[in-house]
């Protein structure tokens, strides 16, 4: 019996590795608001848990700092909050222009790393305020430039014309950079200077310093990353994360009513990786990409446990506070989804989006199996949404994984299983969706796997160790990853009333902080070095060939491993996807009969001279998809193919 795929690829995205803040969020600027830093946590001789054992800000670990700032000539910078931009953002440069100044002066900004610099228009903007004493009012214009760090030259520049700053309010200045030029690399800096003959002995502020290239149509995702989230044939979009949804404290969790309005009143957050979150990166910002990619988003929601210190129990809101929780998530999905006539409905007009957005799936949290909590606040938070929104599917972000408790998901709701495991983890596992729901007693729960990838080797003892030991670790998914992995798919595959949802995670990582390996997406500040992994285009591959209906495969001689396979039948009923996997080290034949008549045979493969083999910089396609060639073409209702050693296939069959 053919039954209906169901089983959808999805993204998963929290920032990580600097994959929001430096990463898809198309802000090219580093503490363009001075609202926080970074700090590591890590282990103090006689005290539990994680603790700050070094910060940017030596005083305040996660404080403001003017890291990303340096001056233009003969000038002094620092830090002040004599004149606050916002009570949201506090903190704002001050540049100081001495009498006896000469050429020109300004401030510069080195980027996320650097900023590329290719054709295209950037916009840039600022706030700017001048110290009333201090300004002679002889200004004639501000100048806006992007040049290179290592010489000099200046590849495109603006002039904003004004003939003062006020000193009473901020001024915000926007400007267009038309650039032709192409750097040769993204070792480039952002300027804003004066001439210093019109300011010499003048004092200015600046706040929320912005510059932005082309983004992913017009939302405010970088578009290179935008594009690899859409390309994938990703049709969801899971979001804020993630541990970065629950926050080092509670106080510092991912509120999302701070995330939404003018950017002047969002102040940030400290975030669960060693960074500061701008929360530029906010809600509508998520749900525009959503709607601009055709993505449904899935919306994780905090469930009332923030990790606190990291590694030990966390804290949770206490039961008869709960809610509270209950009443922000309710207060969110207003905002999303509510009409004008509501609140929250109201507030999300006035923030430029009439239009409702389409919500159809929330996550209760993450990883909730690390605390004891969950027993009862899922059901608390489940009832409580389900009373008000009952079409909404909701998402349990533990079953089993805790030794002192399971939990009782309800008919209709989805278990978020996470699995950072070997290879040989995922092949034993090839059948673990066979029959699961009935041998759990689950019977009309379904699985979202939130998140998996290959992490390590296989090792004797079959333990994962997160410590990432050099040469036990994959910093960066290979084919053995890929290979892995793309058996796991198929398992899933193959039970499409069991596995709706599976994503690899983590999705980006920004190569100069890397917070995690292996990581779908690498990528720094230069388009050109966005690497899209082996596991990237296996997952791409299977995306691409999805059919409509499964369809059911007899085996008549031989058993899975090292071959592995599913099949799939198009929505017209015109071809047919056979996926093959072969995780042996020799070639293996291969003979395919079916009831209908295959009138012609294409197929793709992925694979590579060692397993270890991975795409990096300047070798992005080391393994990557490719037409099979020679391949041979059906005989009647018959197909024969030998199926080469450690590769991963999809054959497209045209039926008669």
């Amino acid at each position: 019996m053919n039954i209906p795929t169901s089983l959808t690829r999805f993204r998963m995205f929290e920032d990580i590795s600097h994959s929001g803040d430096g990463g898809i969020y198309g802000e090219l600027l580093v503490n363009r608001a001075f609202q926080g830093s970074g700090a590591t946590i890590g282990s103090l001789p006689g005290v539990p848990g994680g603790s700050v054992v070094s910060s940017e800000n030596p005083i305040v670990p996660f404080g403001p700092v003017i890291t990303g700032w340096k001056p233009i000539g003969d000038v002094f910078i620092h830090l002040t909050q004599l004149h606050p931009l916002s009570d949201a953002l506090p903190i704002v440069l001050q540049l100081d222009i001495p009498f006896n100044a000469t050429g020109e002066v300004g401030i510069l900004n080195e980027g996320w790393w650097g900023i590329d610099v290719r054709p295209q228009t950037y916009g840039a903007s600022f706030y700017c305020l001048s110290n009333g004493p201090r300004n002679n009012g002889s200004l004639s214009g501000i100048n806006v430039s992007l040049r290179s760090n290592l010489t000099g030259e200046t590849w495109v520049t603006s002039k904003i014309p004004t003939t003062n700053v006020s000193s009473f309010q901020y001024e915000h200045f926007e400007t267009q950079l038309v650039n032709q030029a192409m750097a040769p690399d993204s070792n480039n800096t952002f300027a804003i200077t004066f001439d210093a003959s019109e300011v010499a002995g003048n004092t200015f502020y600046f706040g929320l310093t912005s510059l932005f290239g082309e983004t992913y149509k017009d939302t405010r995702i970088r578009k290179d990353l935008g594009e690899t989230i859409v390309d994938l044939g990703s049709r969801f979009f899971r979001f804020p994360g993630g541990n970065n949804l629950e926050g080092y404290s509670i106080e510092q969790r991912w509120k999302w009513n701070e995330t939404i309005g003018p950017l002047i009143n969002r102040k940030g957050r400290v975030g669960d990786w060693g960074y500061y979150n701008t929360n530029g990166l906010g809600l509508m910002e998520f749900l525009n990409f959503c709607e601009a990619g055709s993505l449904q988003p899935i919306l994780g929601v905090y469930a009332g446990f923030s990790l606190d210190i990291f590694g030990q129990e966390g804290t949770s809101f206490s039961e008869d506070q709960m809610n509270l929780i209950l009443e922000d998530i309710l207060n969110e999905i207003e905002f999303i989804t509510g009409d004008t006539s509501t609140t929250w409905g109201a507030k999300r007009a006035e923030y430029g989006h009439p239009e409702p957005y389409e919500l159809n799936f929330i996550e209760l949290g993450n990883e909730d199996w690390f605390s004891s909590t969950y027993p009862y606040r899922f059901p608390i938070l489940y009832q409580g949404i389900k009373q008000v929104y009952p079409n909404l599917t909701l998402i349990s972000t533990a079953f089993d994984e805790n030794d002192d408790y399971n939990i009782s998901i309800p008919a209709g709701g989805l278990w978020d299983k996470h699995d950072y495991q070997t290879p040989s983890f995922f092949l034993e596992n090839f059948d673990f969706y066979d029959n699961w729901q009935e041998t759990t007693d689950n019977e009309g729960v379904k699985i979202f796997i939130g998140e998996s990838s290959v992490f390590q080797y296989d090792t004797p003892s079959g333990v994962v160790n997160y410590s990432n030991p050099i040469g036990i670790h994959i910093p960066y998914p290979n084919l053995v990853s890929a290979l892995g992995e793309s058996v796991y798919l198929l398992g899933a595959e193959r039970n499409p009333t069991v596995v709706d949802f599976i994503a690899y995670a983590p999705s980006f990582a920004n190569l100069n902080w890397e917070n995690w390996t292996p990581n779908l997406v690498s990528f720094t500040a230069n388009r050109n070095e966005t690497v899209k992994s082996s596991s990237y285009y296996m997952e791409q591959l299977f995306a691409h060939f999805h059919g409509a209906e499964t369809l059911p495969v007899t085996t008549v001689s031989g058993n899975f491993n090292p071959l592995w396979w599913a099949a799939s039948v198009d929505d017209g009923d015109t071809a047919m996807y056979f996926k093959v996997v072969n995780t042996g080290n020799s070639s293996i034949p291969l003979t395919i009969n079916t009831d209908r008549a295959l009138t012609a045979a294409n197929g793709t493969i992925i694979t590579a001279p060692s397993l270890s083999s991975f795409n990096y910089i300047n070798n992005q396609t080391a393994v990557a998809p490719s037409p099979i060639t020679n391949l041979p073409s059906p005989s009647g209702q018959a197909f024969n193919w030998d199926v080469p050693a450690w590769s991963i296939n999809v054959l497209q069959f045209s039926l008669g």
